[in-house]
């Protein structure tokens, strides 16, 4: 896939997302798609996640996602960013 083929996406998860496993979900759901980036806690009680890959394997790992964690999740705020190639795979941080 060319780099302009990648498209990424930021996203924000609000609701019981920190100390239920959501980071460790979310990882575990990424492994069935072709996707890299990163999911975190964030110290406001969010959840950040980065995603890059093609725009129908970011839309299907977002919704798959949100699908198996949505009595988690009160509201996903979505942002549009330039795709960089950082990521090497979906890791955890912090």
């Amino acid at each position: 896939m060319s780099k302009s083929a990648k498209v990424r996406q930021l996203v924000f998860y609000s609701g019981h997302v920190q100390g239920v496993g959501f980071r460790y979900a979310t990882r575990e759901v990424a492994l069935g798609f072709a996707v890299n980036g990163y999911v975190r806690n964030l110290p406001d009680g969010r959840v950040e996640l980065v995603a890059e890959g093609s725009a129908a394997e970011v839309d299907a790992f977002l919704q798959a996602v949100r699908a198996q964690l949505e009595e988690r999740i009160a509201r996903v705020d979505r942002h549009d960013q330039a795709a960089t190639g950082e990521f090497p795979g979906f890791t955890i941080r912090g």
